[in-house]
């Protein structure tokens, strides 16, 4: 028996699909060095330049977060675990060590006493009425309470839905997308009639359907540096059902500069997180991943997928730990990560500490103000992203693409997708190497060739691109957009997912 490395979903590709390996060492580095070893393609994404473990990458041994030095030279016995968890996310007064500042209560102080219910009002809550610990009181404090909900997607239609039957008094919605067929299978707020619609609109009239005694305003716009605080000054916490790392950091960083609590959730594929993120109680979203994952090293759900029900898991645990933020009842999962596995249908408890080196919420703090988030997290300016719309020496567009084949041109087609995608569609000609499988098959390739590689939007493909120029190979141009864009400008019957 040895020491268990447990991979997360995100990082099993790199690792055979292996979710749990044993290993020998006396020491967590020790550990670390071994499964690279065996598994080079981990490197990359978690060891930097100088060979240390990336900011986005915490590292646990058994229940406890280790940092710098201390991943090499802690000590690991037979029968210890090492989970990896890169960035993707009563009554009791909490530990002052690991989960909140002692004295100090981990909830809302919610003012009730202009506060009344009326006659329909109890009637429908009378459920939570018998309940001791919500009680009459208890129901006021949720109509007094404000939530703002950033993002009506996957994580905000259960938060929508639920708060909104739970009786808070005023929801804030937060998004600019319109409803697509492809958001059905999971963002359950919205229905087919609401295809084409702003989301907000979609969402703001079921739950006026849901709960006619919620306020809901609405923000069709996204969420920045220019106008988060602002808006979020406005509620009493935050409830973060983002997708993207700019938006969550923007998020973070006005509610530790506001003091409001942020209750985050995320979610790839089969696995979820949940914490309360509360600087004034306990560590933020920045203690816990320092700085992001470089653009393109973390698949979004629309590359990688997620089960539908996922999120709603998920954002009903986000939704328990607003409510119970404003009741004042239970153990609110301040200092606490909540892992869930949709598949093996287990959860697990990590302990998180506030790092006093905190760039925002730590002794020292140098971000003192929102800053550009896209640049933060290294993704293009509005002018450099018109900019990189111009077609690469080092790309080609699906019409180019099928004008050669027309014209009966020699070059060889390569699919990097997955087998599974595969399935649902693809370009007839094409020949499937998964990114997973590439570096193994490379041999197959001619180098002499012409080679066009594509997946389904084009980030794989340029990791795949990106091999082949290493290797050698010249002659590689990547399919801007993938097999997406062919659908859109080539094949309007081919079926898009």
């Amino acid at each position: 028996m040895g020491v268990k490395v447990l991979l997360p979903t995100a990082l099993r590709q790199y690792a055979n699909g292996q979710d749990t390996i044993e290993l020998a060492g006396a020491k967590v580095g020790e550990v670390i060095d071994q499964l690279i070893a065996t598994y080079p393609e981990l490197k990359g994404h978690l060891l930097d330049d100088d060979g240390a473990i990336r900011n986005f990458v915490n590292v646990y041994l058994n229940e406890d977060n280790i940092r710098g030095d201390d991943i090499v030279n802690a000590p690991c016995k037979d029968g210890d675990e090492i989970m990896l968890v890169p960035a993707v996310a009563g009554g009791a007064v909490l530990d002052a060590a690991s989960e909140g500042k002692a004295g100090e209560s981990p909830y809302l102080n919610m003012v009730t006493e202009a506060i009344e219910l009326s006659k329909d009002e109890i009637a429908r809550y009378s459920r939570h009425l018998i309940l001791p610990e919500v009680g009459m009181e208890g129901q006021k404090k949720l109509k007094a309470a404000s939530i703002l909900l950033v993002g009506a997607g996957g994580l905000g239609s259960p938060l929508g839905l639920y708060l909104a039957a739970a009786g808070i008094g005023r929801l804030g919605i937060v998004d600019f997308d319109v409803v697509d067929e492809s958001n059905l299978q999971r963002q359950v707020i919205h229905g087919t009639k609401d295809v084409g619609k702003l989301k907000v609109d979609s969402a703001k009239a079921t739950i006026n359907d849901i709960n006619p005694h919620v306020e809901v305003d609405v923000y069709n716009t996204g969420l920045t540096s220019e106008n988060a605080m602002e808006i979020i000054a406005q509620y009493d916490m935050v409830i973060d059902g983002t997708d993207n790392f700019p938006t969550r950091y923007l998020v973070n960083d006005a509610c530790v500069l506001l003091g409001k609590p942020n209750v985050y959730g995320s979610i790839f594929r089969f696995e979820g997180q949940a914490s309360v993120f509360w600087a004034e109680k306990g560590p933020c979203y920045r203690c816990l991943y320092p700085e992001p994952p470089p653009p393109g090293m973390v698949p979004s759900c629309a590359e990688g997928g997620v089960i539908g029900i996922l999120p709603g898991i998920v954002g009903l645990l986000q939704a328990n730990e607003g409510v119970k933020l404003i009741l004042g009842q239970g153990k609110p999962l301040i200092g606490r990560l909540l892992l869930f596995n949709a598949l093996d249908m287990k959860f697990r408890e990590l302990k998180l500490k506030k790092d006093p080196k905190c760039p925002i919420c730590g002794e020292n703090p140098t971000v003192t103000e929102l800053i550009d988030y896209n640049e933060f997290c290294g993704i293009p300016t509005a002018g450099e992203t018109e900019a990189s719309e111009e077609i690469g020496l080092d790309e080609i567009t699906p019409v180019e693409v099928k004008a050669r084949m027309d014209r009966g041109e020699d070059f060889v087609l390569i699919d990097v997708r997955e087998q599974h995608e595969w399935e649902i569609c693809n370009i007839q000609g094409a020949t499937l190497i998964p990114l997973s499988e590439f570096e193994a098959r490379i041999d197959e390739l001619d180098s002499d060739s012409d080679i066009v590689v594509h997946c389904k939007l084009g980030g794989r493909s340029a990791k795949a691109q990106d091999i082949l120029f290493a290797n050698g190979y010249s002659k590689v141009k990547n399919l801007v957009g993938g097999i997406t864009r062919w659908a859109d400008d080539v094949d309007p019957s081919m079926p898009k997912y």
